[in-house]
C-alpha cells in the first residue's frame, strides 16, 4: 500500500499539535511493516527549553514518533474495530539513542511488526537521519474499541 498525508495520518491518529509527531506515511506493507517521515523543525516548542543553545529533540519524543508511526501500522493492518479502535502504549524495551536529532533534520521512522498476538502488538521500531540510526525501540501496544 503506498502512503498517505497528513490528512490521513489526523484520520487515524488522535494526536494533534503539538503532539503529532507523524507527518507523511512514505510505504506500509499492511500487518507488515511501515515507513514514515517526522520533519524537525526549530519552531517545535520543545526547542526553546531543551536546549537554548544546543536544540536538541528529546528522546522521549523521538520514541513516541516511533510509537505514533507503529500506531497507524496497527490502525491499517486490523479493521475489526474500524473507526472506533484506539492504540494503547503498553511497554518498551532496547531502548537505543545513537545521534542526536537537531533541527531541519528529518526522521525516518520505521516500524516493524515482530510479533502479533490478538490485539497486542509487538513492533521493532528503528529512526534514522540521512540513513544513520539515530534512535530503536521494540515497542509494545494493544489495539482495543474506544469506549469514549
Amino acid at each position: 500500500m503506498e502512503g498517505f498525508d497528513i490528512h490521513e495520518i489526523l484520520h487515524r491518529l488522535p494526536h494533534r499539535y503539538p503532539f503529532l509527531l507523524v507527518d507523511r506515511i512514505l510505504h506500509i506493507e499492511v500487518n507488515h511493516a511501515l515507513e514514515a517521515i517526522k520533519n524537525v523543525s526549530m519552531n517545535e516548542p520543545f526547542f526553546m527549553g531543551h536546549f537554548p543553545d544546543f536544540p536538541v529533540m528529546p528522546g522521549v519524543l523521538i520514541i513516541e514518533s516511533l510509537a505514533q508511526a507503529a500506531a497507524i501500522l496497527a490502525f491499517v493492518s486490523e479493521e475489526k474495530y474500524g473507526e472506533h479502535a484506539a492504540v494503547y502504549f503498553a511497554g518498551i524495551d532496547k531502548a537505543r539513542f545513537r545521534k542526536p536529532v537537531i533541527p531541519g533534520d528529518q526522521l525516518l521512522l520505521r516500524a516493524e511488526v515482530v510479533r502479533r498476538k490478538s490485539a497486542m502488538w509487538q513492533m521493532q521500531t528503528t529512526a534514522l537521519v540521512n540513513g544513520s540510526e539515530v534512535a530503536s525501540a521494540l515497542l509494545m501496544a494493544t489495539l482495543r474499541e474506544r469506549t469514549a
